[in-house]
């Protein structure tokens, strides 16, 4: 549905975008992440036909984006980060001229308006002038333009700015429910906002695309460091957290140690290999050998922060393939 294939853009003589390929497949819902100034805007402008690429191919809904931008422009519901509205017009009047815009026929124009209203609930404020709404109205008015004419590709460039916590997880059903009928392209750097939405992710940083997989399969990749946590307590023998600390230093694999107290004299100990290790029959050969006691043991999947930090740093080397 979506396709990129070696996109690059120069601006003068700086490269925003580095033979950017990744793909988004019919259907799904795939979150686009980067750091700032990672080419994340740039891609999306090109994908919408408002910028033109220096070399390399995009392709939405099997139309080219340079050759055929009208066609392309139609398919697609774009949302971007600073909607562009009209303070003075009504909500629903604002809409049904965009719907015009985007060719829905006179006679379904109303019944698209007040579906939109519904699902991005505006029916409060739908006779509202735009401008004396607040933000996270404005966003909402975003979200309904992008899905009025019921497109098969929305692009959503941070969707949630300005919305409350309650408004934020109302918005990720919405997306949620999407799927399937809609492909969605989702950037956004509320990165629990994406783990709860997306199935997929393409990580983009420095203008080139760093990683483009499943969102379980990248974590799958990265679970081989995974943190090994203890509970244990140390009383009857006389050691302490230093003394905890330094034997768990000991075992082959392990790399940083870290001790705190867990309350009631029991002490957590959080492990982290220094190469690709499961270090947790080693971590409690050590506690049966010094005749501690042992409460819990458990590896901590990571996270996608921790998976974004990595990937976006270099650390991690996850490959890409096909989003």
């Amino acid at each position: 549905m979506i396709e990129v294939e070696n996109l690059t853009k120069w601006y003068g003589n700086t490269l925003a975008l580095d033979q950017a390929t990744f793909g988004v497949e019919e259907g799904q819902i795939v979150g686009f992440l980067g750091p700032n100034g990672a080419g994340k805007s740039t891609t999306l402008r090109i994908l919408t036909g408002f910028l033109p690429a220096t070399s390399g191919q995009a392709r939405v809904n099997g139309r080219d984006v340079l050759l055929e931008s009208l066609a392309v422009r139609s398919s697609i519901g774009y949302m971007p980060e600073n909607v562009p509205l009209y303070p003075e017009m009504r909500v629903e009047e604002y809409l049904a001229f965009r719907a015009g815009l985007k060719d829905v026929p006179a006679a379904k124009r109303r019944a698209a308006v007040d579906r939109v209203v519904e699902r991005c609930w505006l029916k409060t404020v739908r006779r509202r002038l735009i401008g004396q709404l607040s933000k996270g109205y404005r966003q909402r008015v975003g979200l309904a333009e992008s899905l009025v004419s019921d497109p098969p590709v929305l692009i959503l460039d941070e969707p949630t700015i300005g919305l409350d916590p309650t408004q934020i997880e109302e918005t990720n059903k919405l997306i949620v429910s999407l799927g399937g009928k809609h492909t969605v392209l989702l950037s956004s750097h509320i990165l629990p906002q994406v783990e709860k939405a997306c199935s997929h992710l393409v990580i983009i940083a420095d203008g080139q695309i760093k990683a483009a997989d499943r969102l379980d399969e990248l974590k799958r990749r990265l679970a081989h460091r995974q943190q090994v946590v203890m509970e244990l307590r140390t009383a009857d023998t006389g050691d302490g957290p230093a003394e905890v600390g330094r034997a768990f230093g000991q075992v082959a694999g392990a790399g940083d140690v870290r001790t705190e107290g867990a309350g009631g004299g029991w002490l957590r100990a959080v492990v982290t290999p220094a190469a690709d290790a499961d270090l947790r029959q080693a971590l409690c050969a050590v506690v049966a050998h010094r005749g501690w006691q042992l409460r819990e043991v458990h590896r901590l999947a990571p996270t996608i922060e921790e998976l974004y930090a990595r990937i976006v740093a270099g650390e991690a080397d996850v490959g890409k393939e096909a989003a």
